[in-house]
C-alpha cells in the first residue's frame, strides 16, 4: 500500500523563517501537486510578523491555507485579500504574476501565530500560459462532513462524491483531515496518486506507527486504508500527474525556455506591479535545483 515515507526537511525562507518541506522529493510530486511547505507554528511578539516582499510565479496555482493566524495578501492582478483560519487563497499564475504575503494589519499590536500550508500546483501544459487570475473562498463556502471519528473539510477538488467549490484545472483532491478517537480512514483515489501529509499525531499503517511530521505516499491506485487513535491531523492529497516540470526558485515549466524567459522579465522588472508595494524579492543566485529535486530559494 505504502511507496514511501518521507521526513520533510527545513529549509530556509527570509528573515529567519523556514518551513518543513514535504514536497518536491527526488524532483516529483503526488498528482498535480509538485510543491508543500507546512508554515509554522510561528510566534510573534507584538509588532513582528511575517514579511514576504513581492516575488514572482508562473505555470501554476498557489493554495495558502491557515490553520491559525492571518496573512494579507497583495498581488499584481491588484487584489488585496486578508486570509484567515480555513479559508483558501487560490492563485493561478499562468504566464505570470507576482505577490507579497504581508502581516495582517488587525494582528500588529499583539502576539500573534502562524500555522498553515502553501501547495503548488502544477497546471497542464495547455493551460500554462493561461491569464493569472486570484480567487478567494471563506471557510464557510467549503464542504465540511463527518464520517464516524473522522472530520473532513474538502479544500480543493472533489472527494467523497462532494466537490470544492476551489476552480481548478485537473483532476485532485485536497482535504483537512481530522481524526478522532480509534477512527479508520477509508480512501479511493480512483487509479489517481495519493498521499496524506501528517501534521500532528501519528498513524497505523499496515501495523507500523507512524508519527509526525511525515508525507506517506501511497502505491498509486491503492486502496487507502489506515488508523488512528486520537488527536491526529493530517491532508489528504492528489490528483493526476500533469507529468514532469522543471522547477527554478518561483518558477514552474515544462520548458527551460519558460524558465529562462521568466528569469529575464523579473531580473528587468517587466512583470506586472503590485499596487502599494515598492521592494521586491532579486532574482537568487544561478543555484542548481538540488539533488532532493527542491530548488533552496523557493518562496512561498
Amino acid at each position: 500500500m505504502i511507496e514511501r515515507i518521507l521526513e520533510p526537511h527545513v529549509v530556509p525562507l527570509v528573515h529567519d523563517l523556514s518551513v518543513r518541506r514535504a514536497l518536491p522529493r527526488g524532483g516529483r510530486g503526488v498528482g498535480p501537486f509538485i510543491f508543500l511547505d507546512h508554515m509554522g507554528v510561528w510566534n510573534y511578539e507584538p509588532g513582528k510578523s511575517i514579511d514576504i516582499a513581492p516575488h514572482p510565479h508562473i505555470g501554476l496555482s498557489t493554495l495558502t491555507y491557515l490553520f491559525e493566524g492571518e496573512l494579507l495578501h497583495r498581488d499584481s492582478l491588484q487584489t488585496k485579500q486578508l486570509i484567515q483560519p480555513g479559508d483558501v487563497n487560490w492563485m493561478t499564475a499562468g504566464g505570470g504574476v507576482a505577490h507579497s504575503e504581508r502581516m495582517s494589519p488587525r494582528l500588529a499590536n499583539t502576539p500573534h501565530r502562524i500555522h498553515g500550508l502553501q501547495a503548488w500546483v502544477a497546471l497542464p501544459a495547455e493551460q500554462e500560459d493561461r491569464p493569472a487570475s486570484f480567487t478567494h473562498h471563506p471557510r464557510a463556502s467549503l464542504p465540511e462532513f463527518s464520517i464516524g471519528a473522522i472530520q473532513y473539510k474538502l479544500i480543493a477538488g472533489e472527494a467523497f462524491g462532494r466537490k470544492s467549490p476551489v476552480e481548478t484545472f485537473s483532476p485532485l483532491f485536497y482535504l483537512d483531515v481530522r481524526l478522532g478517537a480509534d477512527s479508520k480512514l477509508v480512501f479511493d483515489p480512483a487509479r489517481q496518486e495519493c498521499a496524506f501529509y501528517l501534521i500532528s499525531g501519528s498513524i497505523s499503517v499496515g501495523g507500523n506507527e507512524i508519527a509526525s511530521p511525515q508525507l506517506i505516499i501511497f502505491k498509486t491506485g491503492a486502496k487507502v486504508e489506515f488508523d488512528a487513535k486520537s488527536g491526529t491531523h493530517g491532508v489528504l492529497l492528489g490528483g493526476e500527474s500533469v507529468g514532469p516540470r522543471k522547477i527554478w526558485w518561483n518558477f514552474v515549466a515544462t520548458t527551460q525556455d519558460r524558465i529562462e524567459n521568466a528569469k529575464a522579465l523579473w531580473r528587468e522588472q517587466k512583470f506586472p506591479r503590485i499596487p502599494e508595494e515598492t521592494e521586491f524579492i532579486p532574482l537568487p543566485p544561478e543555484t542548481p535545483i538540488t539533488p532532493k529535486g527542491d530548488s533552496p530559494h523557493a518562496k512561498s
